[in-house]
This record gives C-alpha cells, sequence and structure tokens, in this order.
C-alpha cells in the first residue's frame, strides 16, 4: 500500500468495486486498529467517543487548490461515485464508498485533498462495519502500540509571541478605524522530535483528553476539533458554532463562575453573534427551515469554556446539495475569519506572517449519497517526519487585549502540545 504523498496528484481509477459487510467490534478502540503509518498504509481518522471512522491504504485521490478546490472535488467525488460498483449490506451514513478529505483555508496559496481509503471501519451505536475497495477483508485485531514521541523541543512558528501581540494591535486599531468588525489571527508553534513521530500517539492521547470532541487525522493534518462546521444526514443540516473562549483553572467553583462570566460577556458575545450569523447566512439559501437558538450555551472542554450555538436545518435537495459544497458554502465562517469575511480574510493575508495551511479549512468525509461530517480543523497540527507544526488561532474584536489573546492561543496550543508528551 502506498500513502497518498507517494502517488500522482489526481488518480483517475476504473470503476472501483466497494464492498460494506457487518463486523462485530465489542471491546475493540477504534484507533487501536490503525496500523502503523511508518510502513506507508496512510492512516485516516475521523472519530468521537470511539464512534465514527477510521481507514488505511489509499485506492484513489485527488490533490487540489486554488478557488476552485471544493467544486474540484465535489466533481471528481460524483464521477468516482457514479462509477463504483457498491455492495452494501448495511445502509448507514458512512457506509459504502467513502473518502475523507482536508481543505486548504485559503485560495492560495495551499493544497487540498480528498482521498479513497482501501479499508475503512465504522461504528455507530451498536452497529459496526467493513468497508474494503478492491482489498481483501482486513485482519480487525489490534495493531502494535505507538511508540511515544522522543526529545520533542518546542519553539516559536513563524512569529514570537511578542511579534503577534503586535500584529494583534494593529488588528485592534483597525478595527476601531472601522475597517472591519472582527478578525481571527492564528500563530504557530513548532515541535521538533529526535525520531518521526507516529501520528497515532497523539491521535490517542487527544481521543482520551478530549472525548467530547472529533479526533481527526487526514494526509498529515490530525488534531481534536471541538467544532463542526457542517453534517448533513438524510436531509438534516447541522451546524456546531464556536467564538468566545475562556482559559479554565481546574477548580470547580472558580471554571463554574467563569463559565458565568463567559455566558455575561459582550465582547465574547459580540463575538459569538458574529459567527453564528455567518453561519445562518450561508446555509439559508440553502435550506427549506432553519433553527437558530438566540441564547448560547458554554460548551467545557478540559482546558477551555466556549460559547456554542447549534444550528440546524432541513436542505432543500439533498439528491443535489452534498455536505461537501455545503461545506464550502460555510467556510470561512467568521469563526475562523472574521466579519465581513472578505475583508477579514484579506486582513489575515497581509498581517498574520504566516501560510496557514490546511489549519481552519473543512476537515472530515463524505459519503457516496452526499452525506457527511465537516469540521473545522482547530486543536490541529501537520505532521511530518519528526517535525510537528500547531496551530491556534483568537478571534479579534474592538475590546480585544494584546496579553490575553496571547493567554488564549497558548490555551488553545495545550491540546495537541500535551498530547506529544509521552
Amino acid at each position: 500500500m502506498t500513502s497518498p504523498a507517494d502517488i500522482p496528484a489526481t488518480t483517475a481509477p476504473g470503476p472501483l468495486v466497494v464492498r460494506t459487510t457487518g463486523v462485530d467490534l465489542a471491546g475493540s478502540s477504534m484507533l487501536d486498529l490503525l496500523p502503523d503509518p511508518l510502513t506507508g498504509q496512510a492512516p485516516v481518522t475521523w472519530l468521537r467517543r470511539d464512534e465514527g471512522l477510521v481507514g488505511w491504504g489509499v485506492a484513489a485521490v485527488l490533490r487540489t487548490s486554488g478557488t476552485a478546490r471544493f467544486r474540484d472535488a465535489d466533481k471528481w467525488w460524483s464521477e468516482v461515485s457514479a462509477r463504483a460498483e457498491v455492495h452494501d449490506a448495511v445502509n448507514e451514513p458512512g457506509t459504502g464508498l467513502v473518502a475523507f478529505g482536508s481543505f486548504g483555508f485559503a485560495d492560495e496559496p495551499g493544497s487540498s485533498v480528498l482521498v479513497v481509503p482501501q479499508v475503512v471501519v465504522g461504528r455507530r451505536g451498536d452497529r459496526a462495519w467493513v468497508t474494503t475497495v478492491g482489498a481483501d477483508l482486513p485482519d480487525l485485531t489490534p495493531a502494535p502500540a505507538p511508540a511515544a514521541p522522543v526529545g520533542v523541543t518546542f519553539a516559536d512558528g513563524s512569529l514570537s509571541g511578542e511579534h503577534w501581540m503586535s500584529v494583534v494591535a494593529d488588528a485592534v486599531a483597525r478595527i476601531n478605524a472601522g475597517e472591519l468588525e472582527k478578525v481571527v489571527l492564528a500563530r504557530s508553534l513548532i515541535a521538533t522530535a529526535t525520531e518521526p513521530v507516529d501520528v497515532r500517539w497523539p491521535l490517542r492521547q487527544l481521543a482520551r483528553d478530549y472525548s467530547m470532541c472529533w479526533t481527526f487525522n487526514v494526509d498529515g493534518l490530525f488534531g481534536a476539533t471541538p467544532e463542526m462546521l457542517v453534517r448533513r444526514e438524510r436531509g438534516l443540516v447541522t451546524s456546531r458554532v464556536l467564538a468566545g473562549t475562556i482559559r479554565r483553572t481546574g477548580d470547580e467553583e472558580r471554571d463554574a463562575a467563569l463559565a458565568g462570566t463567559l455566558a455575561r460577556s459582550s465582547k465574547d458575545l459580540e463575538e459569538h453573534e458574529y459567527a453564528v450569523r455567518s453561519v445562518a447566512d450561508a446555509l439559508e439559501p440553502h435550506c427549506s427551515s432553519m433553527n437558530v437558538p438566540e441564547v448560547p450555551f458554554v460548551l467545557h472542554l478540559p482546558n477551555v469554556m466556549h460559547l456554542a450555538t447549534d444550528v440546524a436545518g432541513v436542505v432543500h435537495d439533498a439528491a443535489t446539495v452534498s455536505s461537501l459544497q455545503l461545506a464550502e458554502a460555510l467556510h470561512p465562517s467568521a469563526a475562523v475569519g472574521g466579519t465581513p469575511t472578505a475583508r477579514a480574510v484579506e486582513l489575515i493575508a497581509a498581517i498574520e506572517g504566516m501560510d496557514r495551511g490546511r489549519y481552519a479549512g473543512p476537515v472530515g468525509w463524505i459519503d457516496a449519497a452526499g452525506d457527511g461530517e465537516w469540521g473545522i480543523a482547530l486543536r490541529s497540527a501537520e505532521i511530518e517526519g519528526s517535525t510537528v507544526r500547531l496551530f491556534a488561532g483568537c478571534g479579534i474584536v474592538a475590546d480585544s487585549d494584546p496579553e490575553s489573546e496571547l493567554a488564549e492561543s497558548q490555551a488553545k496550543l495545550v491540546p495537541v502540545r500535551d498530547a506529544l508528551s509521552d
């Protein structure tokens, strides 16, 4: 088996022969099934509370970039799905032919990928299945456990903390001058190990410590995102919006008080309102009815708390609007770009000082029916050999304080940073 990086940018396979059968995974952890990535089997992951999908091997792949990256991927996927010969004995969202994807944040530069694994194992409630694409049924016994990263050291990424605070101050000045209402600025941290890092190690740590999040890994981009950009399942569309953050202390009484402070914070409520409005406006043309709660709830994660809102709708025509098309319509939302979005994205490119790559872009999966789940690649990192590039971003509004935003970014780096530890 080969990895996506080892094969051409686009494969144009003949009809894929796809078989899905039910299996018994009682007592098995999904992540334990993943093979060692250093053997070239290209593991992929989309899990929450040990439910979801894992896979490995490459049956087909598309690499694309630029403004047409979503349309290119959707067209390619439609063609591959139409030609496939599918035998599906389970018939659940995520069975049959499935592709995993990860898309660049910006139109240029950057790359995006959609990959069809040779093997996909899925679990949903008490049902489990395995899908093969031109491959034999795999051995579903646990793989040998991954080794911990060795000799990890950390260094500033594109900008130092001091430099990044000056960028935040510049953004605040522009907001107060009326150029825009909000911009999301990100920073990076570089981790270097003395040996190649096995991505299964941080994936296990993230799945254990952040069980409320979706743990993902696609083509070297991994993380645990709390934010569902869009889920489409049999016509029902949902999107979880997160904007507004406060760091937890570990003291339950103190954290309860902080949650109340967050829920009343004018700065955070304003930031959250921008994000919810951008998602609702993007979904409305595709939905016949929508539910947009007026008041957010506080989502508690181990290291931070967020203001959160779940937006839901019913898609006009599920046969013509895929989950990937909905992801394109929603990206970038105010939660990862800003308001107005076009101006905010221009400012990010001008002052942020780094290429985000696929950070804060859509990541997830799609099946042949167009159903799928696409999260936002937050609390994430890109891994290449012994180097891991971590990312974190903060929403900047008129009364943002650079030191506070730096502290928030450091809190958001904690999940992946800790996941690289022994």
